[in-house]
Formats: structure tokens, C-alpha cells, sequence
């Protein structure tokens, strides 16, 4: 099982505090991986309006966020 699994898993639980923990993982895991695929975008020549397309966001707000990476 690979970690995401197990944090989603985990995420659906009973006891609050072991799914409050999940997700809180899993956020932290979202944006390491967003961080990791805007960079990835913009090596491959994307603009930020493209990329923010993708991610459901403004240009303002993706290019505010990673702009300065």
C-alpha cells in the first residue's frame, strides 16, 4: 500500500483524532506534490495562466505562490 493510500485510509476513521492527523498528512503530501509539478511545468516552458488553468486557480494566485521558486 502506498502512502497516500494509507492516509486516505486513515483519513475516513472513527476516531477523529487519527483522521484529523490523516488529513493534515495528506495536505502537507498535496503540496509537496503541486510544488513539485508547477516546477515541472515551468522547466517544460509552461506560462503561469496554463499552469493555473490546470490547477482551478487565477494566475495571480498560482504565480503569487510559486513565483519567486
Amino acid at each position: 500500500m502506498t502512502e497516500a493510500t494509507d492516509l486516505a485510509e486513515r483519513a475516513g476513521d472513527r476516531d477523529p483524532r487519527i483522521g484529523l492527523r490523516a488529513v493534515a498528512a495528506l495536505r502537507r503530501l498535496l503540496e509537496q506534490l503541486e510544488t513539485v509539478q508547477v516546477r515541472n511545468a515551468r522547466n517544460q516552458g509552461w506560462s503561469w495562466q496554463e499552469i493555473a488553468s490546470e490547477l482551478g486557480v487565477s494566475r495571480q494566485a498560482v504565480h503569487k505562490k510559486y513565483g519567486r521558486h
